[in-house]
């Protein structure tokens, strides 16, 4: 998803079994400065078909040491203020999921397939990016 416009420009399907982690890299077009990732995308930046890619990778801390921090110290108030700027931008990509999920009623995968629910998804974020990309119509004067 592109931070800027907000809009999605590449979609990725794979089966259940595949971890994010190694998707990572097709997800990115080339023109990124960052690209942000949950917990699970942690060590991305060290795998070997990720190395030329200019991208930051600013992950999550995992939740079980995001919770032993100590609030009452500074430096674990830092921490934790950045882990909360890294979720607030990362929030920004469950738009595109409301919109396909209310808008064009996408509430589950059904089984048919790889290709073919790939095919469906990639046509829900399509509609669902040019519904994001839409212009409000100008009132009409009556």
């Amino acid at each position: 998803m592109d931070a800027e416009s907000g809009l999605v420009h590449t979609v990725i399907g794979t089966a259940a079994t595949v971890n994010d982690v190694t998707q990572a890299s097709r997800l990115l077009h080339g023109q990124q400065q960052d690209a942000f990732g949950d917990a699970g995308c942690q060590g991305v930046d060290r795998r070997p078909e990720d190395r030329g890619l200019k991208a930051r990778w600013p992950i999550a801390l995992r939740p079980g040491k995001r919770a032993v921090l100590d609030r009452s110290r500074p430096l674990a108030q830092v921490i934790e203020r950045v882990e909360q700027i890294k979720s607030s931008i990362r929030a920004k990509v469950e738009r595109p999921l409301r919109v396909i999920k209310q808008q064009f009623g996408h509430a589950r995968v059904r089984y048919g397939g790889l290709a073919k629910n790939t095919a469906r998804l990639q046509v829900m974020f399509a509609l669902g990016t040019a519904w994001m990309a839409r212009r409000p119509l100008p009132a009409l004067q009556a």
